[in-house]
């Protein structure tokens, strides 16, 4: 562990400074140099997803006995930024962060490495030059899930007209917003059946998810399917869609990604036809990644957890257990 007592003071006015920037969600215990010590900048709260992932994250250090620096920067890149710096000025161990976009890191992450802090990427990937300057990633696979999104809609649609098809897609830049629409449009390729009609974002938020859902309706009534990037902005989509007494699930097929209690209810209900799972729950997966970049040991390039997908072919849907999220 690195030698970390003179520069407390240097830290802690750092801190302060970044205090009315970067949220804090979660307590911290006090740091003990004797220990493993990640920061993790977490990149906001938009979603239970999101909660969920925090939540799994600390109590995964606390079971390892790790020691974490969290910073949650409320969905802003320059807010993750300084939570990054914040953490090489007090050199902890290792860096773990779920980026918000993929650009825009190469300078913090070559502080990083001139600071010889090794640093994980988790849930989403990133653009740079230089790829070394991150030692791996934990996370799902967006391309897959786009791909399983796809499948589905092509074992539920036997007709020979045309589908059309609208998609709220996620934060504009991040990984899971290229990846998800790319696998699916991969699977769906060039049958002429399927036709996006409509593709906006809603930033993996709810409200947003509503308000695209809300201003599509006002357009047309004439679709398909919405195939929507994660639950939270699906949740948001079908509170418009009811509210236009049309019939989510049965008037519109309902595909979604991540795999929230919420999105699983209402699967059971006949509102949603398709989950996609994204775990939140990678937690101690981050936890043996950081041991082993702590102790020098070279980590895999890219790590997936296992996921799988829920739909309303699966012959019990009562035995999907609570998702915990």
């Amino acid at each position: 562990m690195k030698y970390r007592f003179m520069i407390w003071p240097l830290v802690l006015l750092c801190l302060l400074l970044l205090g009315g920037c970067v949220g804090q969600t979660v307590k911290e215990t006090p740091m003990d140099s004797n220990v493993l010590i990640v920061g993790f900048a977490q990149l906001g709260s938009e979603s239970g997803w999101r909660v969920g992932n925090s939540r799994d994250v600390v109590r995964a250090a606390e079971d390892a006995g790790i020691q974490m620096m969290f910073r949650n920067a409320d969905q802003k890149q320059e807010n993750q930024i300084k939570a990054i710096r914040s953490f090489i000025a007090y050199q902890v161990d290792v860096i773990a962060f779920a980026p918000i976009v993929e650009d825009g890191w190469d300078n913090v992450l070559q502080e990083a490495r001139d600071a010889g802090i090794p640093v994980l990427l988790t849930d989403r990937y990133i653009n740079i030059a230089d790829e070394s300057l991150f030692a791996g990633f934990i996370g799902s696979d967006f391309l897959e899930e786009g791909r399983a999104a796809a499948r589905f809609l092509l074992q539920k649609i036997s007709a020979s007209s045309t589908v059309r098809i609208v998609e709220i897609t996620g934060t504009e830049g991040s990984t899971p917003m290229k990846q998800r629409s790319i696998g699916f449009r991969d699977i769906l390729g060039d049958d002429a059946r399927f036709e996006i009609v409509m593709s906006v974002s809603g930033d993996f938020l709810r409200s947003k998810g509503k308000e695209c859902m809300e201003n599509i309706l006002k357009t047309t009534t004439n679709i398909d399917v919405l195939y929507s990037h994660n639950d939270a902005m699906t949740l948001g989509a079908i509170e418009a869609i009811e509210a236009a007494n049309l019939k989510p699930g049965i008037d519109i097929i309902i595909i979604t990604i991540d795999g929230e209690q919420g999105a699983i209810d209402l699967l059971k209900e006949g509102k949603i036809n398709c989950v996609v799972e994204c775990t939140p729950m990678i937690g101690d997966m981050i936890m043996e990644l950081a041991k082993q970049l702590a102790d020098g040991i070279e980590i895999p390039r890219i790590s997936h957890p296992y996921e799988q997908v829920f739909s309303e072919f699966d012959e019990d849907l009562s035995r999907i257990p609570l998702r915990g999220y």
